[in-house]
C-alpha cells in the first residue's frame, strides 16, 4: 500500500476539526474510546472501509462496529427490540456494543456490515470520541487500530507503532481508561446473546434484561472477535472463472469482460481492489436477485486487499448442507 504522512493531531478544537475533516474526505483516522484506541472511517463509504482492512492487514472481512455519538443516531441506523432499547438507554454512553437488525435504509455500507442484514453500533463515552464522532456527522467504523492479529493499542504511541505510515491521522487522547474491548450482545429475536465479553459486566447485562445472557452458538460471524462467515448467495458460485457457462451470471473484475453473461456485474472495470472490496457484497447480491442459478467470478489477484475478497469468495462459495 502506498505510504502516507501520518499526522499526530491534538485533542483540542483545531485537532478535532481536521480529524472530522479527514473523516468526511474518507480518510483514516485512529481515536481513543473509553476502552482501545479505534482505527476509523466513514462506515457509509465502502471505499473508505475498504481502506481499514488495508491499513491493518486484516485476513478477512469481518464486521465492524459503527459508532455515532447519540443513542438517537444509533436507534435511526437498526431494529432496536425492547432489551436493546434498554441495554441502549442503561449503558450508553458506554463500552457495550448491541448487534441488531439493520434499519431498512440503514447508512452503515454494506462492508462494514460484511455483507450482512445485521449492525453492531456502540455510543462512546470517552470526550474525544464523542467530539469526534459529532464534528464527522456520520457513522465511524472502528475496530482496533491495530495491524491484525497484534496486541490492541492503548495509546497513540502503540497506534504509531503499529500504523504510522499506514493511516493519515491520530488523534492524541493520552491512555484509555478501560483498555479492553467493548462487551457485545446480539438483540436478534429471543434471548440476548453474549458474542463477546468486554468493557460491561455479564452481571450489569443481566440485571437490566432480567435474565441471563445466551450464549453464542454455531459459525456465523455477526461481530467482530468470531469466527468468520458472511452472506452467501442462493446461487452456486465458479470461482477463477475465464468465461461465462450458459445461464450463468458473471462477477466480472478488470478492463477485459468476456461475453455470453446473463448478467454482468463489474467488481472494477480499473482493477482497483478497493473499488472491487466496496462493491463485493452489494454486487452478490444484485447477480443473485437476478434469479441465476450460478455465479461465475472472475479471477481476482490475491495481493493486498485480493486476499480478503478471495476469502469472502472462497467462503461464498463453500457447499453448503441441504
Amino acid at each position: 500500500m502506498t505510504t502516507l504522512t501520518t499526522h499526530r493531531l491534538d485533542a483540542d478544537a483545531a485537532g478535532i476539526a481536521e480529524a472530522g475533516r479527514l473523516l468526511r474526505a474518507g480518510r483514516l483516522v485512529a481515536f481513543p474510546t473509553e476502552t482501545v484506541y479505534g482505527l476509523g472511517a466513514d462506515a457509509t463509504d465502502g471505499r473508505a472501509v475498504a481502506a481499514i482492512y488495508a491499513a491493518k492487514g486484516r485476513p478477512s472481512f469481518n464486521p465492524l462496529i459503527a459508532h455515532v455519538a447519540t443513542v438517537g443516531e444509533a436507534l435511526a441506523l437498526g431494529a432496536f427490540d425492547a432489551a436493546a432499547t434498554a441495554l441502549a438507554r442503561a449503558f450508553w454512553p458506554g463500552p457495550l456494543t448491541l448487534v441488531v437488525p439493520v434499519a431498512p435504509g440503514g447508512a452503515v455500507s454494506d462492508l462494514a456490515r460484511a455483507g450482512l442484514d445485521t449492525v453492531g453500533l456502540r455510543v462512546p463515552s470517552h470526550p474525544v470520541a464523542q467530539a469526534l464522532l459529532a464534528a464527522a456527522g456520520r457513522p465511524v467504523a472502528a475496530p482496533s487500530a491495530n495491524r491484525s492479529g497484534h496486541v490492541s493499542p492503548t495509546t497513540a504511541a502503540h497506534v504509531l507503532a503499529d500504523l504510522d505510515g499506514r493511516i493519515d491521522a491520530v488523534m492524541d487522547g493520552g491512555p484509555t481508561d478501560v483498555g479492553v474491548e467493548s462487551t457485545i450482545v446480539a438483540c436478534l429475536g429471543g434471548d440476548p446473546v453474549l458474542l463477546r465479553p468486554g468493557g460491561v459486566p455479564r452481571d450489569a447485562i443481566e440485571a437490566v434484561i432480567g435474565r441471563p445472557l445466551a450464549a453464542a452458538t454455531g459459525e456465523a460471524t455477526i461481530a467482530p472477535g468470531m469466527l468468520a462467515s458472511h452472506y452467501a448467495p442462493d446461487a452456486a458460485m465458479r470461482l477463477d472463472a475465464t468465461a461465462p457457462g450458459p445461464g450463468e451470471a458473471l462477477l466480472a473484475f478488470g478492463p477485459v469482460v468476456p461475453p455470453g453473461a446473463a448478467e454482468v456485474l463489474n467488481l472494477s472495470p480499473t482493477g482497483d481492489l478497493a473499488e472491487a472490496a466496496a462493491n463485493l457484497f452489494g454486487h452478490l447480491r444484485r447477480l443473485d436477485a437476478s434469479g441465476a442459478r450460478r455465479i461465475a467470478v472472475m479471477p481476482i489477484p490475491s495481493e493486498g486487499l485480493g486476499e480478503a475478497i478471495r476469502d469472502r469468495l472462497a467462503r461464498a462459495a463453500a457447499p453448503r448442507d441441504a
